[in-house]
């Protein structure tokens, strides 16, 4: 009998919308339940790639903003077959943030258009789920350790916001929005609930590819 494979769940949102907690979360309760899961995280700054975009986030460097959007890009084109891998040995892949976090981010500077954003991830293994952690920007700059990368600031991430709104509208992906203003316990079981029923739909379905066109 073949395998079964594993589901890709991506968790997005603005920053400090508690998405590495949840993810870890996540990755816990998929394992305490008898699954194979593992945690993924994008930017993977383990990787040449990886380095230079750790780089220029706290930083340390300056890149061109086209330059910047291929590297993140490239950084998740590097990780495919392990993805592959993984997903085709049964394992659940938990992704803290995806293309869409890429897509959203870029296009909320000047002068960049969300199509043009898209264009370089199109292909990549598509989630099977994407919760998006729904966080006013006012509220996630209350939370701990805002500002000190980049992009966090109110200004940058209410742009971006409005980016993933208009992602979300996307038919072609499964979003689920997930109120992150709950307390932490609420919003990892409105996400486990998601994630364990998309689990067992995704093990005889093959593996997707993003925003290709049908």
């Amino acid at each position: 009998m073949a395998c079964r494979r594993g589901a890709l769940i991506v968790l997005e949102g603005v920053d400090r919308a508690g998405k590495t907690t949840q993810c870890k979360k996540l990755v816990q309760a998929l394992q305490q339940s008898g699954r194979a899961a593992e945690l993924m995280t994008f930017p993977d700054r383990t990787t040449t790639i990886g380095q230079l975009i750790s780089a220029y986030l706290e930083k340390k460097s300056d890149l061109e903003d086209h330059t910047v959007h291929l590297l993140f890009s490239a950084n998740r084109w590097e990780m495919v077959p392990l993805m592959k891998k993984k997903l085709e040995q049964g394992t659940t892949l938990v992704v803290d943030r995806y293309a869409f976090s890429g897509a959203a981010f870029t296009s909320a500077k000047p002068g960049f258009s969300l199509d043009w954003c898209m264009k370089p991830d199109v292909g990549l293994p598509k989630p099977d789920l994407v919760l998006f952690l729904q966080l006013s920007p006012t509220e996630a700059a209350l939370r701990g350790q805002f500002g000190e990368e980049r992009y966090e600031t109110s200004a940058f991430q209410k742009a971006v916001q409005q980016k993933f709104e208009q992602l979300i509208k996307d038919p072609s992906v499964n979003w689920q929005v997930i109120d992150a203003s709950q307390n932490v316990e609420d919003v990892h079981r409105d996400i486990t609930t998601h994630s364990l029923n998309t689990v067992n739909k995704a093990q005889n379905l093959p593996i997707g590819e993003l925003w290709k066109e049908t």
